[in-house]
């Protein structure tokens, strides 16, 4: 469930039109324990990003992609082009000069897979016309390495989602990371370049997995209760934050539920609970945290009552 279509459906069977929906960006301070509200709409927005200078964020709406300067709190549509159904997986390059993001054609074509048909593009980070990275779909872009040069995405082929990589210029043939029965999702690279953490079915339940970038030495980190999505590793290389959903969703990461931000600790696998509110898809599907590492934005939502 990760496009905006699709998302405005699965709000619509909980019977919550996005009229009726709050949406609060948030800021998460690790040092203090505090939480900053920067942002707060009657509409539906999704999946932060924080830029490497620190001066920004970038979120998706109505399938668009919007600037908010950190300073001054305006917010700017940015320019996509063609690409007007941009859905909640997007992300900076680690040298600030790029966005890539995943874009649902709107033709209905899948080119080998079912359930959407994302793709892939990259753009220049004060937007443009976006270079499609991926030809296949659907594909969900996570994670870009530090070095610039390869992407990680998840997608559907044969019927399986799975985790794959590709040069981020789009030349070359994609190589498939994981094989499991099974949704394999998120994945992000450490700020090393050493590993890629995702979520992984592999176990039975959704946990929280890490590999090496060409796929070797898969380890499962997490191991509760919990539904756990979407790790994503500080700049400090030491812990990665994630959402968890207090109750199992199975393969699914349903909107308007009860959830929780976790820190996990990498030096002694210690896990922390920062917050819990209502959230799930949208809340902090990509990379999210500030240049000094001390903070990470979300977003948290609220049904509007009548």
């Amino acid at each position: 469930m990760k496009t905006f279509i699709i998302s405005v459906l699965v709000c619509m069977l909980y019977g919550i039109s996005m009229a009726q929906l709050q949406s609060t960006l948030e800021v998460y301070n690790i040092e203090t324990g505090k939480r900053e509200i920067i942002l707060q709409e009657n509409s539906h927005f999704e999946a932060p990003n924080w830029s490497r200078d620190g001066k920004f964020l970038i979120f998706n709406s109505a399938g668009k992609l919007y600037r908010l300067e950190l300073t001054t709190g305006e917010k700017k549509l940015i320019e996509t082009g063609k690409a007007q159904a941009i859905n909640n997986d997007h992300g900076i390059s680690f040298d600030g000069s790029a966005i890539v993001f995943s874009n649902t054609d709107l033709n209905g074509e899948t080119d080998g897979g079912s359930g959407g048909s994302s793709k892939v593009y990259v753009m220049p980070i004060n937007g443009g016309h976006g270079t499609r990275i991926t030809p296949l779909g659907p594909s969900y872009w996570h994670g870009w390495s530090p070095d610039g040069k390869t992407l990680a995405y998840v997608g559907m082929r044969d019927g399986e989602f799975d985790i794959y990589v590709k040069n981020a210029d789009g030349t070359g043939n994609e190589t498939r990371l994981t094989t499991a029965k099974g949704l394999d999702d998120g994945p992000e690279y450490s700020y090393d370049g050493e590993f890629i953490y995702y979520n992984s079915m592999k176990s039975g339940k959704m946990e929280i997995w890490r590999m090496k970038p060409d796929g070797s030495q898969k380890t499962q980190l997490t191991d509760d209760a919990y539904a756990n999505w979407f790790p994503h590793p500080s700049p400090s290389n030491d812990k990665f934050v994630y959402i968890a959903y207090l109750k199992d969703q199975g393969s699914d990461h349903p909107p308007m539920k009860d959830v929780m931000l976790r820190l996990y600790d990498l030096k002694d696998k210690s896990i922390k609970t920062l917050c819990k509110f209502t959230g799930g898809q949208g809340t902090i599907n990509v990379h999210s945290w500030a240049p000094d590492g001390k903070r990470f934005a979300f977003v948290s939502y609220k049904e509007i009552k009548e």
